[in-house]
């Protein structure tokens, strides 16, 4: 069976495909499938890409058999997941739940493609902020498949393979210029043994993780998987089980949405932003309702209240300031970014 080639990519990931792609030949032997955290905008990445690429891109279409020679991209708020059924891979699209806030994410397709094609899989992480794909990568790992990341150094965002590179055993470091040519290498080596669904059972969190994506989760699942903690989903507000495997610590809900610490520690600072931005909110409001007050207070002859209403509206502005100063200076705990 021909090799199927994932690759994942956030912030840059864009010039660094336009690269990979255009160095492979017209006749290259495997399927590929992209996933870039486009989100639920319109996107043209297929016609930016096609420019460039000698292969047809286009985004992938559910159900659609996943065949050599062709560049899948992930649409706009869909994951691109893999299913094998009868010796060949098909296309699954899922709007599920999000993966590390993302839809599409990247840990889906590299945690599905593994699954499925088992030692045929070779997974590649692009430039992007934070983790995702990391978790993805092990998975292709697990099952016998080749992981391959970006030179960090050279990545505009080098977080995502920097991650990579921790928690995951990377067969090859490579800059952007150098990746085409080892995927034309690697895909043309010789294949060995029938690959789809190879490794079933010997890593049954994988098994587990595309359950929960593809249909939602049983919280036999989650139990399987780790513990519940005292953390709540920010998606959906149910309760978050951690998950004790290997790798950067994650996050589950029973709804199905899952975080690595890093992506759930980035929400919550953003959450705590906004309820801060909506504080001040409140008390600018708040300022102006005791002028007002304060106003209707000396217009009725009442200089004692119209002074007690100064002073309200006075101690409403030092702490609306105070909370812009806490955001400006960057008091928040804010999580690490190497």
């Amino acid at each position: 069976m021909s090799k199927i080639v994932v690759i994942g990519g956030s912030f840059g990931a864009l010039e660094a495909l336009k690269i990979i792609l255009a160095d492979l030949p017209e006749d290259f032997p495997g399927a590929i499938l992209i996933v870039t955290h486009i989100g639920s905008h319109g996107s043209m990445l297929p016609e930016i890409l096609g420019r460039r690429a000698r292969l047809p891109v286009r985004h992938a279409i559910d159900g659609e058999p996943i065949l050599p020679g062709r560049v899948l991209l992930a649409p706009p708020d869909e994951h691109l997941t893999v299913v094998g059924e009868g010796g060949r891979g098909y296309v699954r699209l899922l709007h599920g739940p999000k993966e590390n806030h993302c839809r599409p994410a990247i840990d889906p397709l590299f945690r599905s493609a593994a699954a499925a094609y088992g030692a045929h899989t070779i997974g590649v992480i692009l430039t992007g902020y934070l983790d995702d794909g990391t978790v993805g990568l092990q998975a292709v790992k697990a099952r016998g498949g080749i992981a391959i990341a970006q030179n960090p150094a050279e990545a505009a965002a080098p977080d995502m393979p920097a991650s990579a590179l921790r928690h995951v055993e990377i067969d090859r470091t490579l800059g952007v210029t150098g990746i085409g040519a080892a995927l034309v290498e690697l895909v043309t080596a010789a294949k060995g043994g029938d690959g789809m669904n190879a490794g079933s059972g010997a890593a049954d969190w994988i098994d587990i993780e595309n359950r929960i994506q593809d249909r939602g989760s049983e919280m036999e699942d989650l139990e399987q998987l780790g513990a519940r903690s005292a953390l709540t989903c920010p998606e959906c507000n149910g309760a978050l089980w951690e998950l004790r495997l290997d790798g950067p610590p994650r996050y589950r809900c029973h709804t199905g949405h899952a975080f690595t610490a890093r992506v759930l520690a980035s929400l919550q600072s953003q959450a705590v932003e906004d309820a801060l931005w909506g504080a001040i909110r409140a008390l600018h409001e708040q300022e102006r309702l005791f002028s007002t007050m304060r106003e209707k207070a000396l217009q009725l002859g009442g200089p004692a209240a119209a002074a007690e209403y100064e002073a309200k509206a006075a101690r409403a502005k030092r702490q609306a300031q105070s909370l812009r100063e806490v955001i400006a200076s960057a008091a928040l705990v804010k999580p690490e970014t190497s």
